[in-house]
């Protein structure tokens, strides 16, 4: 494991359970995830493990405010307080958006036709830094992933898969969020820019940013993981308690 874990969680997940319902085959409840807990330390990289279908995104998305939970808790340390995520309200979510915690999937979801540039530097801008400074620390962090300057006016739907990728780092890394959630980062990449991420998550990690991830790769889960929560224990307790 890469680093030593800290005391103090920026997030405590407590005995969530998810099913979802099939509307299209006849209103059937299929469980997810059943009474799953773990804690992010600040400083540290906690990593959701399990097959494919295990419901590893679903707790992403679940912690990120887009699923909501059948029941439990997702504790996070924002504002000077801890928000319930499970309970919020939406205004309430999207402040810890903005303020909290950050995301990186593997697609980027931007605005059509804005500029890399201000892609990146967009969540500087929503926290008040100026736009100069903004541009400058966006600058910064598209040349250290290796976007060519020629593409920084270009809106990134028009780049590469790996080049979109990248964009979405640089934007997720780009402001100091307390926590980030990594889902897939480095899936397009080359080994040369994955070795640059690692260098980067290492950098927040010492910050003491909390980070929550998925990685399919195990060069990289090597590289940062401090812990592996079992997802696939929660997915087969709920499978098997319908079954049951």
């Amino acid at each position: 494991m890469a680093h030593q874990m800290a005391a103090e969680p920026v997030l405590s997940v407590r005995d969530i359970s998810k099913t979802f319902t099939l509307h299209l085959q006849g209103a059937q409840v299929m469980p997810v995830l059943h009474r799953l807990s773990f804690d992010v330390p600040r400083g540290s990289c906690v990593v959701l493990g399990g097959e494919s279908g295990a419901g590893k995104s679903t707790v992403m998305k679940m912690v990120y405010g887009s699923y909501g939970t059948d029941s439990g808790k997702i504790l996070l340390s924002h504002a000077d307080g801890v928000l319930d995520l499970a309970a919020a309200q939406p205004r309430q979510v999207l402040a810890a958006r903005r303020g909290t915690m950050g995301y990186v999937s593997q697609f980027l979801r931007a605005v059509p036709r804005v500029p890399a540039l201000e892609v990146v530097a967009e969540p500087l801008r929503e926290r008040g830094v100026s736009a100069s400074q903004a541009q400058q620390q966006a600058v910064d962090m598209l040349a250290r992933l290796s976007i060519p300057q020629r593409l920084w006016s270009l809106p990134p739907a028009t780049f590469s898969g790996g080049e979109q990728q990248r964009v979405n780092i640089a934007r997720g890394f780009i402001a100091p969020y307390p926590l980030l959630l990594l889902d897939e980062p480095t899936a397009s990449l080359d080994a040369r820019n994955r070795e640059v991420v690692i260098e980067l998550m290492r950098e927040r990690l010492a910050q003491g940013v909390g980070m929550l991830a998925i990685f399919h790769d195990a060069q990289v889960r090597h590289a940062v993981a401090d812990a592996v929560v079992d997802v696939q224990a929660a997915a087969s307790v709920a499978a098997g308690s319908v079954s049951a």
